[in-house]
């Protein structure tokens, strides 16, 4: 069976990664496995240039693995863009994976949004969204979190997604 996916998505800058950071440990205290996605648009690189691994891939391999004792990477060429489900079914066991992008994807969201960046209005159509985490609160049918409100947030996604019936 899948894992849930919950994507925590917003403009640049909003503060989508320290949410994460803070919900993470916020689940796993709870004793949930959790994984995290991180879409990129752009051509990103987890490689750096002399490597020994970056070397591997300048001579042509089309997949470079490195492994440790307690940690490993794959890094592979690809002809197109992985959806979201067809990585989620490359994750090991997890009870729950959060996005941090995937804005245009069809998972339920939590969209981080700051007033005070100057922002207006939300990225998501309400019927998008599982939540709103802002500095301001907004009355379009959505629950709408405080920034740190973490335990409140992890309250939802249990109810919503974890809690066995």
């Amino acid at each position: 069976m899948r894992p849930p996916i919950v994507s925590v998505v917003g403009k640049s800058d909003m503060g989508k990664t320290t949410l994460l950071e803070k919900l993470i440990p916020e689940l796993k205290r709870r004793g949930y496995r959790v994984a995290t996605i991180k879409h990129d648009a752009h051509n990103f690189d987890i490689d750096h240039p002399g490597k020994d691994t970056w070397r591997h891939a300048q001579a042509g391999a089309d997949v470079v693995v490195i492994s440790s004792p307690v940690k490993f990477a794959m890094i592979a060429k690809v002809e197109e863009e992985r959806s979201l489900d067809e990585l989620v079914t490359m994750l090991p066991p997890v009870d729950i994976v959060l996005t941090e992008g995937y804005k245009r994807g069809n998972k339920p969201k939590i969209e981080v949004f700051r007033a005070a960046r100057g922002e207006k209005e939300l990225l998501c159509r309400p019927e998008e969204l599982l939540a709103i985490a802002s500095d301001v609160s907004f009355d379009i049918g959505v629950p709408v979190y405080g920034l740190d409100d973490v335990a409140g947030l992890a309250d939802l996604i249990e109810e919503k997604f974890l809690k066995k019936v």
